[in-house]
């Protein structure tokens, strides 16, 4: 990945302390678009996995877990009102769930992988039992998504970052683009939405640029992203929007950019 050595840690996801928080957090009220400039940058194909390319000052924001009513959808109107696209990392048995939500995030033009069935930690599973758990989350996600006649892109994250050398291997020759992680927010711990904001401006900044992991299944991320992106904007930072090329896992179409869209490919 770009930028400084990547944060490695196991994200932790879904656990028993992070499902636990109590508190209720309400998002911000709506901030006026006019009020900030550009913060949208470029567009950047990818072909393979591997470094991203990104330059000093640009971030990719993507978001695992999801998806889910009720912070999913949340997420999706703080992005469209600072103009600004994501990669979301959805989870097959989360997309079986709620699929109509999939597509509502295909169709305001967001980038969708793909991130297991079932969110468990590949490294503790035989090399078959990987593989097969990355193919099922990507049927679903493609199942929820076959109504609007699109198929998910290729990016792939795996759940906590476990990986072994065998297993990534056997994910990139089945033409997944494993998305690695430069700054992980750590917003599923039970802090409050301030204190995730903060840690992970502090870690943007060390790095000057990369890929930030967020979880669009947390009511903390819902009420923190509006500052988040309104710091970004204020630091000079942009927002860059990730496609794959190549084809789909299974030769079908992938989620690009928008024709009119101008960028690079890698």
């Amino acid at each position: 990945m770009a930028g400084a050595s990547i944060d490695t840690m196991s994200t932790g996801s879904i656990n028993p302390i992070a499902m636990s928080l109590r508190t209720a957090y309400q998002p911000m009220p709506a901030i006026p678009s006019a009020l900030f400039g550009k913060l949208a940058g470029r567009t950047v194909t990818v072909s393979e996995s591997g470094p991203l390319g990104l330059q000093p000052g640009e971030i990719v924001l993507t978001f695992d877990d999801g998806p889910r009513a009720g912070t999913t959808d949340s997420i999706l109107d703080t992005l469209d009102q600072f103009g600004v696209k994501a990669t979301f990392l959805m989870l097959g048995s989360a997309a079986e769930r709620y699929p109509s939500m999939v597509r509502e995030v295909a169709a305001r033009g967001h980038t969708i992988g793909t991130h297991t069935y079932d969110h468990v930690a590949l490294s503790t599973l035989s090399n078959h039992e990987a593989i097969a758990e990355i193919y099922a989350g990507q049927q679903a996600v493609a199942a929820a998504l076959a109504p609007d006649s699109i198929a998910p892109s290729r990016f792939f994250r795996f759940p906590y970052l476990a990986q072994n050398g065998v297993i990534r291997t056997s994910a990139v020759e089945s033409r997944f683009i494993v998305l690695d992680v430069d700054i992980d927010s750590k917003d599923y711990y039970a802090e409050t939405p301030q204190q995730v904001l903060e840690r992970t401006l502090a870690r943007l900044d060390e790095h000057g640029s990369g890929v930030v992991l967020f979880h669009d299944i947390h009511l903390r991320t819902v009420a923190m992203l509006p500052e988040f992106l309104k710091a970004l904007r204020e630091r000079g930072y942009q927002v860059v929007t990730l496609r794959s090329s190549g084809g789909g896992v299974f030769d079908g179409p992938v989620i690009t950019a928008d024709a009119s869209s101008t960028g690079s490919e890698i």
